[in-house]
């Protein structure tokens, strides 16, 4: 069997669609067909070469999905053939089967446990996650890395009570999210914070109260003018250093608590003032929004069924897998939040 795939040949370089010879399953692997795959700034780093060096060139890419299960390898207990699947990078339980290798022609195409740049994919089975029949496939996709990253890094890493302040800082997929977890935890007010106002208008759909340009204005500032002392909570989800000091300086003294969830490219750093940390307030880290997907994605399948998680903001910019090097460059630009690649079509 044989699949299309976009495979990493060189860093700086273009995606190159490739016709793959799909490996007999090990145990504990799973073959899905993909239906939907979302395209993140972690792509865009891994593409550009702004995380080191690659050492498993040429590979597939891809870590969020959504799809339906077509072959089991042996020991498989979580998920039955015809399932409908979330596909993610973040570990739950079952098998932990490191990756594969396809053949492409006379070559080796590496793969991680899970990729989604392609028509079908072989997937270690605590990358995947059973959903409901009624579910979109393309709300399913952001189930695996926006929506559990985002609202994770609320409601599991800051964990704000009703009544308390948060800002966002940066609305692409994973900061819309954020905005949407604050707004199911009963935060207010909330704020978001970016330098692209069609971003901020995507906010505000997704209950954001507040709205800062950052563009030749001090978001520090202008925050204290809407939250006079700080606010409780910042997420920041740029990956930029020098925004999260901004972060880091817009929370209140004695408690204010940020979550740093934006990756900064390789060899970047970090310098801060140690003050900021006398003062009582908190720099957190989150693995993904510190998720367990057998625990929490069901939870933002409940959200999503019952309407209180609205995705369509998230959900717009669909693109054809031989389109998947136009939907990194839009991403990069910010000319959208989350593409999607549709594999039904092209």
């Amino acid at each position: 069997m044989k699949t299309i795939a976009a495979v990493l040949i060189e860093t700086g370089k273009s995606l190159v669609l490739a016709e793959l010879d799909i490996p007999a399953l090990k145990p504990g692997q799973v073959l899905v067909e993909i239906k939907f795959s979302g395209v993140c700034h972690t792509q865009v780093m891994e593409c550009r070469g702004h995380r080191g060096e690659d050492r498993y060139l040429p590979h597939c890419l891809g870590h969020e999905g959504s799809g339906i299960v077509c072959d089991l390898g042996t020991g498989i207990t979580k998920i039955r053939a015809g399932d409908r699947v979330i596909l993610s990078w973040i570990k739950g339980s079952g098998a932990d089967v490191p990756g594969t290798v396809y053949r492409w022609g006379s070559r080796n195409v590496n793969s991680g446990a899970i990729t989604t740049f392609s028509r079908y994919s072989v997937i270690s089975e605590n990358r995947l996650t059973a959903v409901p029949g009624v579910l979109p496939m393309h709300n399913v996709a952001l189930l695996g890395c926006a929506v559990p990253t985002g609202m994770g890094a609320v409601i599991n890493t800051a964990n704000p009570n009703p009544g308390q302040s948060l800002a966002v800082f940066g609305t692409g997929g994973i900061g819309l999210c954020a905005i949407a977890g604050a707004a199911i935890a009963g935060c207010n007010p909330i704020i978001a914070i970016d330098t692209r106002q069609n971003k901020l208008k995507l906010a505000q759909q997704m209950g954001a109260m507040h709205c800062i340009n950052a563009t030749g204005v001090n978001p520090v500032e202008e925050l204290n003018r809407i939250c006079p002392g700080g606010v409780d909570f910042a997420i920041e989800a740029t990956g930029r250093p020098e925004v999260m000091l901004q972060a880091l300086y817009s929370v209140r003294n004695q408690g204010g608590i940020v979550v740093v969830v934006g990756n900064a490219r390789e060899g970047e750093r970090l310098e801060l003032d140690p003050k900021q940390l006398n003062l009582g307030k908190q720099l957190r880290g989150t693995w993904g929004g510190d998720n367990l997907p057998d625990r929490d994605f069901p939870r933002y399948c409940e959200l999503l069924s019952a309407g209180k998680l609205n995705l369509g903001p998230l959900s717009s910019s669909i693109y054809r897998l031989d389109e998947i090097n136009q939907a990194i460059d839009d991403l990069e630009a910010g000319r959208v939040t989350r593409p999607l690649i549709d594999m039904a079509v092209g």
